[in-house]
């Protein structure tokens, strides 16, 4: 159970059925079209998006992803290499995490997305039985005014 909801954030499927793609292209270093995401999931036709504004809120699973990630490669340096007051290991530290935080971003807004979507879209195994869910904040007017 666990594993298949982990397989399915981590490979950007929908949540719903967990088999259609969420985003258009597959590569997360596509910076021009690597945020863009199907309007519903080619497979069950799920709503990608929720209600208007819906993704804002991944800006919080992004900056706790980034800051997983710094904890996590603070204590491998450490462990490894290890952290001194008599000379610049640390900083060492801080400029390769730094430069590896700016190539990880993409992947970072990405798997972020998937996992706010997957907070709010359970998994059901007889999707093809089932309607998908149709939320009901959605005004089209409204959509893109941003």
């Amino acid at each position: 159970m666990v594993i298949g909801y982990l397989s399915t954030v981590l490979r950007n499927k929908c949540p719903r059925c967990r088999k259609g793609d969420l985003f258009i292209t597959q590569n997360p270093y596509d910076l021009r079209n690597y945020m863009t995401m199907h309007e519903r999931c080619p497979v069950c036709k799920q709503r990608t998006e929720l209600e208007v504004g819906f993704y804002y809120g991944t800006s919080y699973v992004s900056y706790a992803l980034t800051v997983l990630f710094s904890g996590i490669s603070l204590a491998i340096w450490w462990i490894f290499i290890g952290v001194s007051l008599y000379d610049n290991r640390i900083f060492y530290w801080l400029g390769i995490n730094a430069v590896l935080l700016i190539v990880l971003q993409p992947i970072f807004m990405r798997l972020s997305r998937s996992l706010w979507l997957s907070w709010f879209l359970r998994y059901d195994p007889h999707w093809k039985e089932h309607n998908a869910q149709e939320p009901e904040r959605i005004v089209e007017e409204h959509m893109n005014n941003w």
